[in-house]
């Protein structure tokens, strides 16, 4: 594999470059520090046939467009992409493969399916998802958080988003709520509560290190290397595992 790391200079584009090693023939960071090209049209032609996105959801559109000419795959790990920027990436994914999924974790990814499951098992229990995260992390809820939603509402499809509570009132019957904690260095961690009046069921997943989403992202390059042009997620790469 031929690898471009665009965010090379940040904490995931640093653990990918120590993963990926001499599989890396070309990085990409705004911050230009190391003698890194700022900008694709600084880097040029390397010959890489994917590219690996942990920058900022903003730099897509010159991600792709660079993929594009230059026939290359993308991996896009970044999150908090505007409507906008995503038809980007489903009008690019018309002419390359792209991985585009909302966590590059395949634990999250199996925690999604068992969300899922059990949401329709109990299709009467209220269901609050919380995530907890560092304190630098600057969005909330998470990219996570609302992935673990879109999945439950596959079999609850009245289902609506409810982040934060504050104030008078009772839940509403299709509201699944998300809260989100902000503290210390955690990592990340996801719960997925489903309570009946008789019983609950949690559901957890909590990650150690950084280095599990950058795993999940060479994962996912090497799957998507030698795909038809489309637009994958961590679903599919579960479903060929």
């Amino acid at each position: 594999m031929k690898a471009i790391i665009c965010g090379a200079n940040g904490a995931m584009g640093t653990l990918l470059c120590n993963l990926l090693k001499d599989e890396v023939v070309g990085k990409v960071s705004i911050d230009g520090a190391n003698g890194v090209p700022t900008s694709f049209q600084q880097l040029g032609s390397v010959g890489a046939d994917i590219i690996l996105d942990f920058s900022h959801h903003t730099a897509v559109s010159s991600l792709l467009e660079y993929a594009v000419e230059h026939r290359c795959a993308a991996v896009i790990g970044t999150t908090g992409h505007t409507a906008q920027e995503r038809a980007l990436i489903a009008r690019a994914s018309e002419k390359i493969p792209v991985f585009f999924s909302g966590t590059m974790s395949l634990g999250i990814a199996v925690l999604c399916r068992l969300a899922k499951q059990a949401a329709a098992f109990f299709p009467e229990a209220d269901i609050e998802i919380v995530e907890v995260h560092h304190n630098r992390k600057v969005d909330a809820p998470s990219g996570t958080a609302h992935l673990l939603f879109d999945s439950i509402a596959q079999v609850r499809p009245e289902a609506t988003e409810h982040c934060g509570r504050s104030g008078e009132g009772k839940r509403s019957q299709n509201e699944i709520g998300i809260s989100s904690l902000r503290m210390g260095g955690i990592v990340g961690i996801h719960e997925v509560h489903i309570c009946t009046p008789t019983q609950a069921l949690t559901l957890r997943h909590e990650a150690f290190s950084r280095e599990m989403m950058a795993e999940g992202a060479v994962d996912a390059a090497r799957f998507l290397l030698g795909k038809p042009v489309g637009l994958y997620d961590m679903n599919d790469l579960v479903e060929e595992r």
